[in-house]
């Protein structure tokens, strides 16, 4: 099977890598905005998104879980992609003459290390793919960026240094959104169902739907609150469980949650991805 897979970003950026690494055949239609992205599947100019949704060091990426729901899509897998950094050049270009390093001003943060190490003055931009992008363009052996190796491979730069990110556990996390619900059968060990809700405004609402997954237990892996429609006083909440809405304990536990809630919608019941099992097997090892 093959199709199109939007993201958002340049070509090269680390949604693009995701998307070849996840569906790999797969033709990668870059767009300028999560909303683009997710109106090219919308439209039918592309099958499925790729949108990240958290990472590891930045935290949540914003509007995903408030752009989904109002565009009719469903969440209907993830995917883990590990964030590895290379600082790049012009052909001809050395660690020792670089003066300057391009980037996102979210990936600056993370290589303090390398800018201390080479004196590299910081220049951010608008993308990580798009500073490679502007590097090739000058043509200046001081001017590197900091992006993927498959945005070094598309714009013709040589990567000078690898994995110059300050933590090895750098990963983003994304969901792949479709048109269509694809839910796995009830009963799967793995399944992840992801629901957005808001509480009534009662006391103890958000106990008492937080008690609805502990009761019937339930294995909550994510939790945020954020504000809705810049209001102080409507919070809004999404939440992740292992579990399908068809199994006994899920099943009862949104009964309570659809009670206590003024709204819930469930955005999509897909399969979790493996590296969940391998990270807490490392985790496991580790301790």
């Amino acid at each position: 099977m093959s199709g199109v897979i939007a993201f958002q970003g340049r070509p090269g950026a680390y949604s693009d890598l995701a998307c070849r690494q996840a569906y790999p055949g797969w033709t990668t239609l870059p767009c300028e905005t999560f909303a683009g992205a997710i109106a090219a599947v919308h439209d039918g100019q592309a099958d499925l998104a790729m949108l990240a949704c958290e990472n590891s060091l930045a935290g949540r990426v914003p509007d995903i879980h408030a752009l989904l729901p109002q565009a009719g899509l469903n969440i209907i897998g993830e995917h883990f992609q590990r964030v590895e950094h290379c600082l790049m050049g012009v052909p001809g270009s050395t660690l020792a003459g670089a003066r300057r390093v391009h980037t996102h001003p979210v990936a600056m943060a993370q290589i303090r290390g390398i800018i201390t190490e080479l004196n590299l003055t910081p220049v951010v931009e608008f993308d990580t793919a798009g500073s490679a992008e502007l590097v090739a363009q000058w043509g200046n052996t001081e001017d590197v960026a900091v992006a993927s190796s498959l945005a070094a491979e598309l714009n013709g730069l040589v990567v000078l240094r690898g994995n110059v990110e300050d933590a090895a556990h750098n990963t983003t996390r994304f969901y792949v959104a479709s048109r269509t619900a694809l839910r796995p059968p009830a009963g799967r060990p793995g399944t992840i169902t992801t629901v957005l809700f808001r509480v009534r405004n009662v006391a103890g609402a958000l106990y008492k739907v937080l008690g609805g997954f502990a009761t019937n237990g339930v294995n909550m892996t994510r939790l945020e609150s954020y504000m809705l429609d810049g209001s102080f006083a409507a919070t809004q909440f999404l939440m992740e469980v292992e579990g399908h809405p068809d199994d006994a304990p899920l099943r009862g536990a949104l009964a309570e949650l659809a009670f206590f809630s003024e709204t819930s919608t469930i955005l999509g019941v897909y399969p979790g991805s493996p590296f969940r099992a391998e990270h807490a097997q490392g985790q496991t090892a580790g301790q």
